[in-house]
């Protein structure tokens, strides 16, 4: 070190209010802790105290030895420690969760039975925004186009980040690396549902009625390449039908035309679907999973009702964009895994009819994988159905 260097001490401004004059630490602020130690390293003399790696990949290497060891401490810890002490102290304004599906619809109802006890444990309110379209590729997008401060979240599903990366010719992003993953929160079954007064109570009497109407028939769902599209988009190719599909902005809008008799089937989820059988609006023919759901266990299930292995149902998981810091991931990670083992939350998940996922199955990293292998799992029915969309 330069004997003028160690005697110039410069006074720097080094972030929010933080002033190292001659060693004195002066205006703290809530990040002066965090830089006390690069303070202590200027006061005594000791650059060494400051690892390379605190700004190697800056550009700075060369330049360093031609700045006096205040200015360039200070300068480092301004590029490097700012974003760590952020992410520690996030979130300090409302965050956003997107869903990307219109108001009223399955994942809406999922998203907001979540949002009050979220925004309780996080200390700042979780705000619900509906961002429909493109079987909720549009919102999805949004998100994954976002900057990565952790302040808008999307809750994805089957059709978001997975199957729409096969159906789409040119999906508007990468499911598996343009997100961060948050946390897989639940499954939830599809059921067939009819208009009330179409003439058919099951399974077999509805494949009987569909081949004989198909070219007058419509079905509808929560936009194209959606969880409920794509469920019909299966069925109908696996009985043989050739049906005319009606794309809303959510299975919501679908859900109020089929009780309307407009339409006459759609598979959308059980959080829909359940409200609209109990009240008898509509005509439950079958459960789309393998096996019954114990939300409708006097439902029968495709598979069993002859569609032998038949197999369909939905998930909703969270992620912020791609960049998000680990301590943000982790912090809202660790929200939801307690607003989902709240009994009140619990209650209400169960009453929808969604299993809630625990133990390994939450973590960040699964969620990973499943992504990935979802989108290979539904790349082969999609390939084989022969349906796409631009």
């Amino acid at each position: 070190m330069h004997e003028d260097d160690r005697n110039a001490r410069p006074a720097v401004l080094v972030v929010e209010l933080h002033v190292v004059i001659g060693g004195q630490m002066r205006h703290r602020s809530p990040l002066s802790s965090r830089l006390r130690h690069i303070g202590h390293a200027v006061s005594d003399g000791s650059w060494d105290a400051c690892p390379s790696n605190c700004y190697s990949g800056l550009g700075l290497e060369d330049r360093m030895g031609r700045l006096p060891r205040v200015v360039a401490v200070a300068l480092v810890a301004s590029l490097q420690c700012i974003g760590p002490v952020l992410s520690q102290d996030w979130p300090t304004r409302p965050v956003t969760m997107v869903v990307p599906f219109a108001a009223g619809g399955p994942a809406d109802t999922v998203g907001r039975i979540l949002a009050s006890s979220l925004s309780e444990l996080l200390g700042q309110q979780v705000i619900i925004e509906n961002v429909g379209g493109s079987g909720g590729m549009t919102g999805s997008a949004r998100v994954a186009k976002a900057a990565p401060d952790g302040y808008q979240f999307v809750l994805g599903n089957v059709g978001t980040h997975a199957a729409n990366q096969t159906f789409y010719k040119t999906p508007l992003y990468n499911a598996a690396t343009d997100f961060a993953p948050v946390m897989l929160i639940a499954q939830t079954p599809l059921v067939l549902l009819a208009r009330k007064d179409l003439p058919a109570n099951n399974l077999k009497e509805f494949i009987a009625y569909a081949k004989a109407n198909q070219a007058s028939m419509q079905y509808g769902s929560g936009g194209a390449g959606s969880a409920s599209h794509l469920a019909c988009v299966l069925l109908n190719a696996a009985i043989g039908i050739n049906v005319t599909h009606v794309p809303y902005r959510g299975a919501a809008p679908a859900m109020q035309d089929l009780i309307a008799g407009r339409i006459d089937y759609q598979c959308p989820d059980t959080p829909i679907a359940i409200p609209q059988i109990q009240s008898k609006m509509v005509k439950a023919i079958a459960i789309l999973t393998r096996d019954r759901s114990p939300s409708l266990p006097s439902q029968a299930s495709a598979h069993e009702q002859g569609l032998t292995n038949f197999d369909a149902s939905n998930w909703f998981a969270s992620f912020f964009p791609k960049g998000t810091s680990a301590a943000i991931v982790d912090r809202l990670h660790a929200a939801t895994l307690a607003t989902i083992n709240t009994p009140a939350v619990q209650t209400r998940m169960r009453e929808i009819g969604a299993d809630l996922v625990a133990g390994e199955l939450s973590s960040p990293d699964y969620l990973q994988k499943f992504v990935e292998a979802e989108i290979e799992k539904w790349a082969g029915p999609i390939k084989a159905s022969g349906v796409s969309m631009d």
